[in-house]
């Protein structure tokens, strides 16, 4: 008997082994980098959301800024208010754009946390200076990328003091981060902590029974009193008799 030999397509095994080995990469791909709707990576997102929020933020703050200049120059105040409200705009989302891009590279951990936040912001605010510096001629774009970086760095190291010296007080309750600005000294009203209203309840209640100890002692020496006053009365009484 005579055997036969069926021929394999080879282009059929290498597709199908083409796509077999394809397939995983493009798994682990996604895995890896998990993307919106939009085909937008997640990490990009959560870098460029922030950075138009706060960008959005400052050229509001700017639109303002710019219309009271415009005003108090006797100028044309929308002219004023667009071309601030854009420049700050720009120099916001610049700013905490690549703020955010830098420490997604580089990582919140490490020894040096602190210095690692205040190098980045002076980083990033060089890049918004550099960015602000465009709209206003090549002459300012050094300058502004110095002094903006000069900025950055500052503001971060007072928020990293501050926040230190909050986070070294160790029975310190943390409080609502929408209230905070009701904490300074210069504010009659405070926030207070589950921790702090329920000693300032006991504060109220030790003082209220102090009271109640007071009154109490006053009570039984009107008592003693009246008694006393009762047995001088039966003595007189007895003696007239």
């Amino acid at each position: 008997m005579r055997k036969v030999v069926l021929p394999i397509k080879p282009d059929a095994s290498e597709g199908s082994a083409a796509n077999n080995t394809t397939t995983p990469t493009e798994d682990q791909d996604e895995d890896t980098y998990p993307r919106c709707q939009n085909n937008l990576p997640l990490e990009i997102l959560q870098i460029i959301k922030p950075a138009l929020a706060v960008g959005a933020f400052t050229g509001a703050t700017g639109v303002f800024v710019g219309a009271f200049a415009g005003v108090a120059r006797s100028t044309t105040p929308k002219l004023f208010a667009v071309a601030s409200g854009i420049q700050w705009f720009t120099l916001g989302t610049a700013f905490w754009g690549s703020r955010g891009a830098i420490l997604h590279e580089w990582g919140s951990e490490g020894t040096s946390k602190m210095m690692n936040t205040v190098s980045t912001s002076a980083m990033a605010g060089a890049i918004a200076g550099f960015t602000g510096g465009l709209f206003r001629g090549p002459g300012n774009i050094i300058p502004g990328a110095i002094m903006f970086s000069l900025f950055g760095s500052a503001g971060q190291a007072i928020y990293n003091r501050t926040n230190a010296r909050k986070s070294a007080q160790p029975d310190a309750e943390e409080k609502p981060r929408g209230f905070q600005w009701m904490n300074s000294k210069w504010n009659p009203m405070q926030v207070l902590t589950d921790m702090e209203y329920e000693n300032m309840l006991q504060e109220k209640l030790l003082g209220i029974n102090a009271r109640i100890a007071l009154i109490d002692e006053s009570i039984e020496a009107l008592r003693a009193e009246e008694k006393d006053l009762a047995e001088k009365r039966e003595r007189k009484t007895k003696a007239l008799d």
